[in-house]
């Protein structure tokens, strides 16, 4: 009877600390889900646009360029975040992985006790460029060129240190230049660097490096990439951004060939009222030897784009967006053009 009494207690004991374990758990679900519509005035006989697009890349036709549905799990000094995604974004920026329908997959630890320092290790977002899959905090509807041909997503390991209130830096190891797993088991990891400058709320300079083994017609040779915006809102109606994404690649170590790439962009929101936003993106990409964008001919292009939004309130957004792209040679509509037209509707909502 005695060892039954003692038994007993013991699981009072276990069941009240799990129980007060589990009242430290906070867990936070979040979502978003953007649809829309897109017209290509080229009219394509197939159901894409461009090949380097990867958001609302299909044609006169209603989608769902990404559902997304994300859970936040903390505890103490422990953190998760997990989500799952769907949609034409999914559907052609995850095409060569066999992992596609997690957006995000990391954990995080704080460590230290004023929680400046973290160590991130997962699928985690990337930490190039100002524009994320998520339409809402962008200023405009469709995504910078830059933007789309530079990794979405990371898989490694992320450090980050906040020095103070203007300062941070972060190292990274991962798998590489967007890939959840890694191309080819035998190339070393890739590595990366953030540095943040916020000298105020109102601006915000960033400053990514990239470097790793990257394929370019079948062969594994070094990537080098720099990604620089300045983020800053004049005042309570204007609002830029100005970036500049700069890469060079190594074609073949053999004949020491090599290549670049780089584009700058430009964009200028303006608030109308509460309801009301216009923004317009002015921008510049050449890859002239397609380390990034594959084409049959030198890829070289100025891009110009509107867009008008109507928020009914602070979580959805109705944004209508023109844009006009012009390159150096015949590229659009199977080769017979240098000008395209679209135009892009879409209505998004994040809860």
């Amino acid at each position: 009877m005695r060892k039954v009494v003692i038994f007993i207690f013991l699981l009072k004991i276990i069941f009240v600390n799990a129980q007060d374990s589990i009242s430290k758990i906070k867990i936070e679900v979040s979502g978003y889900i953007d649809t829309y519509y897109s017209y290509d005035f080229d009219q394509p006989e197939t159901k894409y646009k461009q090949s380097f697009l990867y958001n609302y890349n299909r044609n006169n036709s209603f989608n769902i360029n990404i559902a997304l549905l994300r859970a936040t799990i903390s505890y103490e000094n422990v953190y998760a975040k997990i989500s799952v995604h769907s949609g034409t974004y999914v559907e052609d920026n995850y095409a060569a992985e066999n992992i596609k329908y997690l957006n995000e997959a990391y954990l995080g630890v704080y460590l230290n006790q004023s929680k400046k320092t973290t160590l991130e290790v997962g699928i985690m977002p990337s930490y190039i460029g100002f524009e994320s899959a998520t339409t809402h905090s962008n200023l405009t509807a469709t995504r910078s060129l830059l933007a789309e041909n530079s990794p979405y997503y990371m898989t490694g390991a992320k450090i980050n240190h906040q020095f103070n209130d203007k300062w941070s830096f972060a190292g990274l190891i991962t798998n590489g230049w967007q890939h959840i797993e890694k191309p080819k088991s035998d190339i070393i990891p890739s590595f990366g660097t953030q540095l943040v400058y916020k000298p105020n709320s109102k601006n915000t300079i960033n400053w990514s490096t990239f470097l790793g083994k990257e394929t370019y017609a079948g062969d594994f040779n070094m990537r080098y990439f720099s990604n620089l915006y300045w983020d800053s809102t004049w005042n309570s109606k204007w609002h830029s951004i100005f970036g500049f994404d700069y890469g060079y690649q190594d074609l073949s170590t053999l004949n020491n060939e090599s290549t670049t790439w780089y584009s700058p962009v430009m964009i200028t929101q303006y608030s109308i009222n509460s309801k009301w936003q216009m923004a317009h993106r002015i921008e510049y990409y050449q890859d002239d030897k397609n380390a990034i964008i594959s084409s049959l001919l030198p890829f070289e292009t100025i891009g110009n784009s509107i867009n008008f939004d109507f928020l009914p309130n602070s979580k959805c957004k109705l944004r209508t967006e023109g844009k006009w792209y012009h390159v150096t040679n015949n590229i659009f509509d199977d080769g017979k053009k240098k000008d395209n037209f679209s135009i892009t509707t879409t209505l998004s909502f994040e809860f």
